[in-house]
């Protein structure tokens, strides 16, 4: 039985991957760094801003303190802010998922993105409102696949449903590290071949696998 339903955000409401690429790139590039797409999709993709920046500059052995670090987490936050308004596509039928799952039980985000790039592109789809909270990047010490965000986000639903366990909740991923989040914080995870073909997400043996939100929104409701 399914009670309460853990949102990713990129990847999953938003398709902005390839923003986040540019955007990177862009920083990198200051520190004598080329980031191609394919790189990027092989070794960065999943990461928070705070993980990226961090492997990316030890895999290309430049020295990274904790200034730097913020720096360029700062100045990305700055750029996509500005960008994000006018560039933000949306997975079809995220409203309609949201809506429909948020009438039956709990839904909240857990998000390595920044708190207000998610509450921008929540605002712009008109669905902030019904979401119970927002787990993001500066809620979390580590980035998936560490389960950090997932146990603080089972920590949130449970203000609404004090009884709640971790096994009657469903992450929804699209990514590899997203699922073995959620699974190590004993969710169960239904992936969306967003990012990943079905054949690679399997690899991490997420729970089931659906072709869009259509079908995560009919999943969930057959387990409610």
């Amino acid at each position: 039985m399914i009670r309460a339903v853990v949102f990713d955000f990129n990847g999953i409401i938003v398709n902005d991957e390839h923003l986040h690429l540019v955007l990177f790139a862009e920083q990198l590039a200051t520190q004598g760094i080329t980031l191609t797409e394919q790189l990027y999709n092989d070794r960065y993709l999943g990461y928070d801003d705070r993980g990226c920046f961090s492997v990316a500059m030890a895999d290309h052995h430049k020295p990274c303190d904790s200034q730097l670090l913020q720096t360029l987490i700062e100045r990305k936050a700055v750029r996509y802010l500005e960008r994000a308004r006018q560039e933000l596509v949306f997975f079809p039928g995220a409203v309609e998922c949201v809506q429909k799952l948020s009438e039956k039980i709990p839904v909240v985000v857990c998000s390595g993105a920044l708190r207000a790039e998610i509450e921008l592109a929540l605002d712009i789809l008109g669905i902030k409102h019904l979401f119970k909270g927002i787990i993001s990047a500066e809620d979390t010490a580590d980035c998936k696949p560490d389960p950090e965000g997932y146990n603080k986000a089972i920590e949130l639903l449970r203000k609404t449903l004090p009884d709640l366990k971790p096994d009657q909740t469903t992450a929804v991923e699209d990514s590899l590290a997203g699922i073995q989040a959620a699974i190590a914080a004993g969710l169960h995870v239904v992936a969306i071949p967003n990012s990943y073909p079905a054949s690679k997400l399997q690899t991490a043996s997420p729970t089931a696998i659906v072709p869009d939100l259509d079908g995560f929104t009919k999943w969930v409701l057959e387990r409610v």
